[in-house]
């Protein structure tokens, strides 16, 4: 671009001008302010020449044209530096009048990007701006250090009638009228002088005129006078004084007071005066003192030998270092040279003015002149500029002149700002915004707020035209712009920039400052008073869960105050406070399935239509429900609608949490409605796709969704949201008549003061290929509403959320039907019979735990053997006649047992029917609870067979207590069934010292049980024994029936449930173990635990059980033979197949592992041994884990098999045999006859397999000891 066509080429050839001052006798300016208008005013407008086409040549022999030129008229009393407030007041006025111009426009909407970015360069940046930037550059104007504001001529007027207008002349140019750099030496006095005779047409004929100015041509100069009439027109009306001033408007000359005298002949002579004046005599002047000055500078400056001595004369002396350098006058050779160097610039001689600039520069910076040496590198990169040379060059001389005027300190800062501006536009111009913006920073942290909101405005516009555009850069330094003029107190400013800012930081990441922005507008504009748009901005940060406790209350009360200032309830679609989960919604509508609470609606369908399966009628199950069974062409076809039922709640549940740290106060919670009673298939359809589409897209006024009370009524919640807490609640409608239902929205009230709405945006179905199942929408808020059915609410009463192992309760299930209508055949499902049961009617008198006991039930309860299979599943129907009439209640109990530890999920379903006709044929009743099952006793069993006895086993029972801070008492153990019975050892008739288990201890104890099926069992024909045994004394009589419901019910549950995960065969026996937990508190009423285990079995089962028969004392007399006893072997066999047993006994057997002591095993060794106590004694002291020695004595036996020594013998399944034995005893003493050994076989039959482990094996004898005494 050409510099001469820039801004900054422009704005040097309109303000780097050569200045005219002007001196006027009051008389003349009194007759140009009849016109409204001041002298300076007056020709102010006819000063800048566009077409002045005047031949110029300065220091170069070839002549140049000027086409455009202007001069500065300029009065002399404002020939002076100016006063810095003067000038700042009105540099704010320019922003003040700009700031009143801009509240219209900040009732428009911000921009967008996209209009942002279409905009060209000249209306980025508003136009005052250009006049703000020019005011502070002329805050600098009549500077000691720069010479282009001296005057370069004087223009003196007087009036015509003026008394002696020679002599006025004198006295205008008197020292004491002229401005204070002239009388200092800083100004060059002797400048051109030119004189002027002001003439009024209405005061006289001109010839009064025309003779004064002879007389001043014959005095001060032929072509230095001159004669200027004004006020011709006779007309002041201001009609005429307007056409008369439409072609001079464009150059700035405006009336304010409304009359005018000057015609168009009056501003054709002011404009001819000006054309000469500024032809013939400025810009000869001007040449004439370039040529002159040159002269001198080459004289005294140029050539190597000036040089060299100007550089030795600066040497001479250390000159101080100061801010302006050492004094010069005009008369000095730097004074002389910057004016040549500003005339030539003023004259478009930028190669004459950049040599000299270039000359001056050195001389300042050996002087240490650093502001004059700062103006002549300004200087010098403006004529780069002009020149259009050497960009690096002229960024140097700018670069250098900024830090210059910098390092000065506060009296080069505001040089600085007139630097900076000028080196921006250079960049601009060039189109280096993002450094020309760099700039605007810099000299934006060096002048006032609000000097520095408009510097910062302008680099913002700047980062915004470079290339690529920086938008982040763009919108923070307008909001740090907004927040100068906010400082500033130029609110309009404030609110305009950070508006523009808004789309930057729309959609974005940048949480803070985003809040910062809409706040501070918001805030901005209800200063303003505008509150409805101060509204709309701080709604976008009531919510901003990010900030601190502080920040969050002030945007809080800032957004209620202005609320209430508007004095009206505001309606805010979409309202942040609180924040609706939407993903969190559900609609639970009751058709033929119900809920008894609002926890059972959270279940998974697919549980309940599991559980359901085998309840509800099997025509039922192939259809989808109900609507598939109504006609085509009903209303109620529609696939997209659900089903609820007239006069019963449809509930929404749906999450909402506060963001703040704060509570706040929401009230009103309600559902937005509409109920249509017309059921036309076609309209229903209308209403279920094109009602949803306009309201997600025209948003109506919440308004038209007010409840209609005849058709349906909305519940409305009332709530206290503290900090950070999110609530889930529950919205109810109810219809009243039949018809389509559509749930719209939300609307709630926050803080009695602003009404926020929100309406469900539904996802519509997708249509999808052929064969494929498109996407169900996520919530439907379609109702098709029918006539009231009847209804069954239930609970079961007392039900524990928390409950130890093997807890017993008798509960009472609770139905209650609440239409009028009743309803019939009742069955009800349970996901977990192990832990809930139904118990009968006459359950519901019984006083539990006592009605456990034996002597209080009746055998009415008692399950027989063939029917235990067959207990209560989880399928239970209520007896045929039961109904439940309309407006009562119905209790039927119902048993619990907590069965194992953990945490578990009960289900019951209950299905019913209507006994009047309805649209839907039955109803299901949902229930769901949650129970915590803790540990309490940990019960095991191990058993082994008894060696002393058939068909008896030794058991131990291991009790865990596991609770940390719970005793439990036990009451009773049970074997189940009437084959076993239990006693305790013959040893211990009482087990009192296990009475109560502490918390975290354990106990063992051992019971005998007997197989009372055998017909050898002597306790099975006097009963003497039985299946259950009190564990606590003096309460023979607590017994428990477990062999009667509940107790044989669960005990049958946990048999299927344990023998799903034993890993051994079904068989042997269970056990019931009956506890009590000790009551810490005694009133508080009894709890009874049961504890079931199933599948117990021996540690080693052998087919084959064998038992030694005979004397244990026997006396004879040594002295005359040996001693012969008679014994049997008895062998039972327990397999269900035939076996083949062999025995073997000998005289002296290989040691194996016995559980016979030390010494017993010491026996076997064959020999005679003494089994006196003596020996006995000594066998025990004996080394560790060494035998006794052999004895020296005889080798052979105290006793030997008499006789065979090997038996045979076949058994069939159950039964016995007995194997006679006899031994012949050399000597009295206590002999062990165990020497034997048995060996069986198992043969298979067609009835079973035999199993691999047991179709063979052996075992050795077991211990069995005879006393043999010495007789008399």
């Amino acid at each position: 671009m050409d510099p001469l066509r820039s801004y900054l080429g422009r704005l040097l050839l309109e303000d780097v001008t050569p200045v005219v001052m002007v001196l006027t006798t009051p008389l003349a300016e009194a007759a140009c302010r009849k016109s409204g208008l001041s002298f300076v005013d007056m020709l102010s407008p006819f000063s800048l020449f566009k077409k002045i086409d005047v031949p110029v040549r300065t220091a170069s022999d070839q002549p140049y044209r000027l086409q455009q030129f202007k001069i500065r008229m300029v009065y002399a009393s404002d020939v002076r530096k100016q006063d810095c407030e003067v000038a700042d007041a009105r540099i704010k006025l320019v922003v003040s009048e700009a700031n009143e111009k801009a509240l219209p426009d900040l009732l428009s909407d911000p921009p967008q990007l996209k209009d942002v970015l279409n905009k060209p360069e000249a209306e980025l940046c508003p136009l005052w701006i250009k006049k703000f930037n020019r005011e502070l550059i002329r805050t600098l104007s009549f500077s000691d250090h720069e010479t282009f504001d001296h005057p370069v001529a004087c223009l003196l007027v007087v009036s015509s009638k003026d008394k002696e207008p020679i002599s006025k002349f004198a006295d205008l140019f008197n020292a004491n009228q002229l401005p204070p750099l002239l009388n200092e030496g800083i100004m060059d006095p002797q400048i051109l002088k030119h004189y002027l005779v002001l003439h009024e047409q209405q005061d006289g004929p001109q010839e009064i005129a025309v003779n004064i100015l002879a007389e001043m041509r014959t005095t001060l100069g032929l072509n230095d006078c001159k004669l200027l009439s004004i006020n011709s027109s006779t007309q002041a009306d201001g009609s005429d004084a307007d056409n008369s001033w439409s072609t001079y408007k464009a150059h700035g000359l405006h009336n304010h007071e409304g009359t005018c005298f000057l015609n168009m002949d009056d501003l054709n002579e002011i404009k001819d005066f000006m054309q000469d004046f500024a032809s013939n005599h400025i810009i000869p002047y001007m040449e004439q003192k370039i040529r002159v000055l040159n002269q001198q500078v080459a004289t005294t400056r140029k050539g190597f030998r000036n040089q060299i001595k100007n550089l030795w004369w600066r040497k001479r002396d250390d000159v101080p270092e100061a801010a302006n350098g050492p004094m010069y006058t005009f008369t000095s050779i730097e004074s002389q040279i910057r004016v040549l160097s500003d005339y030539a610039f003023m004259l478009r001689d930028y190669e004459l003015a950049l040599s000299n600039y270039r000359l001056l520069s050195t001389d300042y910076k050996l002087d240490k002149a650093w502001k004059r040496f700062a103006g002549v590198q300004e200087m010098s990169g403006l004529c780069y500029f002009m020149l259009d040379q050497s960009r690096k060059d002229a960024e140097y001389c700018m670069e250098n002149a900024f830090t210059t005027y910098l390092r000065i300190g506060s009296s080069g800062q505001r040089n600085a700002t007139r630097c900076g501006l000028w080196w921006a536009e250079m960049l601009k111009t060039r189109g280096q915004h993002r450094e020309a913006s760099t700039v605007y920073f810099r000299i934006s942290n060096e002048e006032p707020s609000l000097h520095s909101a408009v510097l910062l405005e302008q680099a913002a516009c700047c980062y915004l035209l470079s290339s690529p555009r920086m938008l982040r850069k763009y919108g923070f330094h307008l909001i740090l712009a907004g927040n100068s003029y906010y400082l500033s107190d130029q609110k309009q400013h404030a609110v305009r920039a950070y508006r523009n800012a808004l789309f930057v930081y729309k959609q974005n990441p940048w949480s803070y400052i985003n809040n910062h922005v809409h706040f501070n507008v918001g805030r901005w504009y209800g200063v303003l008073g505008i509150f409805d748009v101060a509204i709309k901005h701080l709604l976008e940060v009531i919510a901003c869960s990010h900030q601190s406790l502080t920040t969050q209350s002030m945007f809080l009360n800032d957004f209620f105050h202005f609320v209430q200032s508007t004095g009206e309830k505001f309606d805010v679609y979409k309202l942040q406070l609180p924040v609706f989960n939407m993903s969190s919604l559900r609609v639970v509508n009751e058709d033929h399935r119900t809920y008894a609470s609002n926890a059972d609606v959270d279940v998974n369908e697919s549980i309940w239509q599991e559980l359901e399966e085998e309840l509800i009628p099997s025509s039922s199950v192939v259809r989808t429900n109900w609507l598939d069974t109504q006609p085509k062409s009903s209303p109620f076809r529609n696939n997209k609608a659900c089903v609820c039922v007239a006069g019963e709640a449809v509930k929404l549940n749906v999450e909402l949490k506060n963001p703040l740290q704060i509570s706040v106060n929401v009230s009103g919670i309600s559902l937005l409605c509409q109920l249509s009673t017309n059921l036309n298939a076609s309209e229903t359809g209308a209403l279920t796709t094109a009602a949803e589409e306009d309201i997600a897209s025209t948003k109506p006024s919440i308004s038209t969704f007010e409840s209609d009370g005849n058709n349906f009524t909305v519940s409305k919640l009332d709530i206290v949201l503290g900090g950070g807490e999110t609530k889930r609640i529950q919205l109810e409608v109810t219809p009243k008549v039949i018809g389509i239902l559509k749930l719209v929205g939300i609307r709630w009230t926050l803080s009695d003061s602003v009404v926020g709405y929100q309406y469900f945006e539904v996802a519509t179905q997708k249509k999808n290929k052929k064969g494929k199942r498109g996407a169900r929408r996520s919530l439907n808020t379609n109702l098709i509403v029918i006539k009231g059915l009847p209804k069954l609410t239930g609970y079961i009463e007392c039900l524990p959320t928390k409950a130890f192992t093997g807890d017993l309760q008798l509960l009472t299930l609770n139905l209650r039907n609440q239409s009028e209508h009743a309803v019939k055949n009742i069955k009800m499902k349970i996901s977990h019979p192990r832990f809930v049961i139904p118990g009968d009617s006459s359950d519901l008198d019984l006083e539990f735990p006592q009605c456990l006991r034996k002597h209080v039930q009746s055998d009415s309860n008692t399950v027989s053997e063939g029917t235990k299979e067959n207990v209560k599943g989880s399928l239970f129907a209520f007896p045929q006649g039961i109904k439940i009439q309309g407006g009562t209640t119905f209790s039927w109990p119902i048993w619990f047992h907590a069965a194992t530890p953990g945490n578990f999920s009960l289900y019951l379903s209950l299905y019913y029917e209507m006994e009047s006709t309805t649209d839907i044929p039955y109803r299901t009743l949902r229930m769901h609870y949650n129970v915590e099952v803790l540990p309490s006793l940990d019960v095991s069993f191990a058993i082994s067979m008894c060696s002393s006895r058939l068909q008896e086993y030794i058991v131990r029972m291991d009790v865990i207590n596991k609770t940390p801070s719970d005793s439990f008492a036990l009451n009773q153990l049970s074997c189940v069934g009437t084959k076993w019975a239990v006693s305790t050892l013959p040893s211990r008739d009482s087990i009192s010292f296990v009475e109560t288990i502490p918390a975290n201890q354990a106990v063992s104890c051992f019971f005998k049980i007997k197989d009372l099926s055998t017909s050898s069992c002597i306790e099975a024909a006097d009963g003497s024994c039985g299946s259950d045994i009190v564990l606590s004394p003096g309460v023979s009589t607590d017994v428990f029936d477990v062999s009667r419901t509940p107790i044989t019910d669960f005990h049958y549950q946990e048999r299927h449930q344990q023998g799903k995960l034993a890993k051994v065969p079904r068989g042997l026996l269970d056990f019931i173990l009956i506890s009590k937990a000790v009551a810490v508190n005694s009133s508080k009423s009894e709890q009874l635990l049961s504890h079931h285990t199933c599948h117990c079995s021996a540690l080693s089962q052998n087919p084959v059980w064998w038992l030694m028969e005979g004397p244990r004392t026997i006396t004879h007399d040594f002295s005359k033979s040996c001693c012969e006893a008679n014994i049997q072997l008895v062998i039972h066999n327990s397999s269900k197949h035939n076996t083949t047993v062999r025995v073997v006994t000998s005289d002296c057997m290989a040691e194996k592992s016995q559980t016979a002591p030390s010494h017993e095993s010491a026996s076997g060794q064959g020999g005679w041994h003494d089994v006196s106590l003596e020996n006995d004694i000594k066998a025990i002291a004996s080394t560790k884990g060494t035998h006794s020695q052999k004895q020296s004595s005889e080798s052979i036996s105290p006793f030997v098999w008499c006789s065979l020594s090997s038996a045979q013998v076949d058994l069939k399944p159950d039964s016995s045999a007995k194997i006679p034995l006899k031994v012949c005893i050399f000597a009295p003493g206590t002999y062990n006859f165990s020497t034997y050994e048995l060996h069986w076989k198992v043969h298979s039959s067609e009835s079973g397999h035999v199993d691999e482990n047991v179709t063979s094996g052996g075992g050795q004898g077991y211990p069995f000891y005879v006393n043999v005494l010495q007789g008399a």
